[in-house]
């Protein structure tokens, strides 16, 4: 929140960021009133000229207070034109020019948020979801108690399941050209780094489709056995448990497994 604001100016933008402090300069000096300038084209959803005023404020005087509160205005005003590179410029210059400004968490989530819009349909690269992820992550882990920790952790939830997406897309590719070990390589990464996505009760039936089709009954009883523990009423520990059953086999765990044992970290209380 920007200096000199409270927590009720703060609201969900038009964009889905929450916003930054929108209070107006109130004193009447030059510079006070181009930076209101600028406040009035954001409000009124110009948000191209509203980014060129508060760039206008920092170049014209550097030393005031509004320049330091019109470079975090630069860069809400480009990520609500969409245009995230420049927003993220503006708030990664916020960082590094006042890295112990109370606003500073919020320039923080503006990057983040700016790479999070960003993201590509999984059968792209994802290079820009991971970048996006790890720019959460990290407002969550800085910023715990701020405002913008929860917003991040629902935005990161999704960035994981998105890349997720990816390794089911390319594992389901290597299953089809018979590369089970290729295949098996991108579901062991669903369930190890990404257990908590919606992509883990196929990525468990994949798996046991997979040792079944090289011939690993126990890692294949255990990927099911695994799969109707967790997600008993899943679509897909029906057709695992049938997988499994067609060869003369049960789903049983063996807790030796990497898969048991993978599950066993995320819940060391598990049984």
């Amino acid at each position: 929140m920007l200096d000199g604001g409270d927590s009720d100016t703060m609201a969900a933008s038009a964009g889905g960021a929450l916003s930054p402090d929108m209070s107006a300069a109130n004193d009447g000096a030059a510079v006070a009133q181009l930076y209101n300038d600028g406040l009035a084209r954001l409000n009124d959803g110009s948000y191209k000229q509203a980014a060129k005023k508060f760039s206008e404020v920092e170049r014209k005087y550097p030393y005031s207070q509004w320049a330091t509160k019109a470079l975090l205005m630069q860069a809400f005003a480009n990520y609500q034109r969409n245009a995230y590179d420049d927003a993220i410029n503006a708030g990664q210059r916020f960082i590094s020019l006042h890295p112990g400004h109370r606003d500073t968490p919020y320039a923080y989530y503006l990057v983040a948020l700016s790479n999070y819009e960003q993201i590509n349909d999984v059968k792209r690269d994802q290079s820009q979801t991971q970048k996006a992820l790890d720019a959460l992550d990290e407002v969550q882990k800085r910023f715990p108690e701020s405002p913008y920790a929860a917003d991040a952790a629902k935005k990161a939830a999704v960035a994981r399941d998105h890349l997720a997406g990816k390794e089911m897309e390319v594992g389901r590719y290597y299953v089809k050209r018979g590369d089970y070990l290729a295949g098996i390589n991108r579901f062991k990464r669903v369930v190890t780094d990404y257990q908590t996505t919606s992509h883990t009760p196929e990525a468990l039936y994949r798996l046991t489709e997979s040792y079944t089709a090289l011939g690993v009954a126990s890692e294949a009883q255990t990927a099911a056995a695994v799969l109707g523990h967790n997600y008993p009423n899943s679509q897909w520990y029906q057709d695992a448990y049938n997988l499994v059953a067609n060869g003369g086999q049960a789903p049983v765990e063996n807790e030796a497994s990497w898969i048991s044992k993978a599950f066993r970290s995320l819940n060391p209380l598990a049984n």
